[in-house]
């Protein structure tokens, strides 16, 4: 009998990689999605798909009848955001996690693998984040995030249910959504070059990160479900090379399309984290975590699906909750 692997948000950026990766490997797919951070589209063919919101205890339990393994990766994940619609965030980030782990355990399911969050970390005394850090969170998202795992953490513990806590961070590639001016900073900025425009920086962008392909992320999460070592464990997923600052992207998306780049600069965002990146060490030892794509060739790749797909007008899909002289002005203006 074949697996059984139910994916939330399979129809986002990660859930429907993980779900294409699981279908490739003869797995018995399905999951749910809302559809407000994703595209339908994205939903394999071969895949089970309900359009569901992970809210509804009584659905998720319905739906996810008989799954071996749940991959939790449904979120609105804004981090920037979340300051200013705290309520929105958390309510479909930590409550829906608490929804769907309770679901799974009341349904028997083996193997729970939660898709937490780079912004657990928050602000560090150094670079690269270790899963053996002591947690600051400074956001509701990454709170929220960080919520969810301890919840997961405990409830399995209780009721005997397998877990791991994956940490992707800051993944790009095809099917990341580029319409949406909260988040995504590589999609935002060539949704805008490619429509003659020029990209929109907050503070003076020296902000910095590492951008991981999501296929070299894949290659990890599809070990997740089986792996003894990784039980119980919190595993870093992403690249720790090619530590770049945001300036230094738009240089590349710029240079890759030929666009002559003259950015736009805005006040930088309350709560921003300045240096933030994981360590992938732990994913090397325990997984055999290699890259395979450059911070370049990834974003040739997404350049590549974008344009063939079509330019898209940036969607303000969410009420700003808290409206005041901190709510930046690319939002309340539009100006994305």
């Amino acid at each position: 009998m074949a697996r059984k692997v139910f994916i939330t948000g399979i129809a986002g950026f990660l859930g429907s990689h993980i779900a294409e990766r699981c279908l490739e490997l003869g797995y018995e797919v399905s999951g749910c999605d809302n559809l407000i951070g994703g595209y339908l589209d994205n939903v394999p063919d071969g895949a089970d798909f309900y359009q569901y919101d992970c809210k509804y205890l009584n659905s998720m339990k319905k739906i996810m009848q008989g799954m071996d393994t749940v991959y939790h990766c449904a979120a609105t994940a804004y981090e920037g955001l979340s300051v200013f619609s705290p309520h929105l965030v958390t309510q479909n980030t930590y409550q829906i996690s608490v929804s769907v782990m309770t679901a799974a355990i009341g349904v028997g399911v083996r193997r729970f693998v939660y898709c937490s969050s780079m912004a657990r970390y928050g602000t560090q005394d150094r670079v690269p984040f270790t899963e053996d850090m002591i947690c600051k969170p400074q956001d509701p998202y990454g709170i929220a995030k960080y919520a969810g795992e301890l919840t997961l953490a405990n409830l399995a513990d209780i009721h005997g249910m397998e877990y791991v806590i994956a940490v992707p961070h800051n993944i790009i590639g095809p099917r990341q959504k580029y319409d949406d001016p909260y988040r995504n900073v590589a999609s935002i900025m060539i949704n805008l070059m490619l429509q003659g425009r020029q990209p929109i920086i907050y503070g003076d962008g020296m902000q910095k990160r590492c951008f991981s392909f999501v296929q070299d992320d894949i290659q990890v999460l599809e070990k997740l479900m089986d792996e003894p070592s990784v039980k119980s464990q919190i595993i870093n997923i992403g690249p720790d090379e090619e530590f770049i600052t945001i300036n230094d992207l738009a240089v590349t998306i710029a240079d890759i399309l030929h666009f002559k780049l003259d950015p736009i600069y805005v006040p930088g965002r309350p709560q921003e984290v300045k240096l933030a990146t994981c360590s992938a060490e732990k994913a090397r030892t325990l997984l055999g975590y290699k890259t395979a794509y450059t911070l370049r060739r990834g974003l040739e790749e997404m350049i590549e699906w974008i344009a063939k797909r079509g330019t898209k007008r940036f969607r303000y899909t969410f009420d700003i909750e808290i409206m005041n002289d901190k709510t930046p002005k690319t939002w309340t203006q539009k100006m994305f």
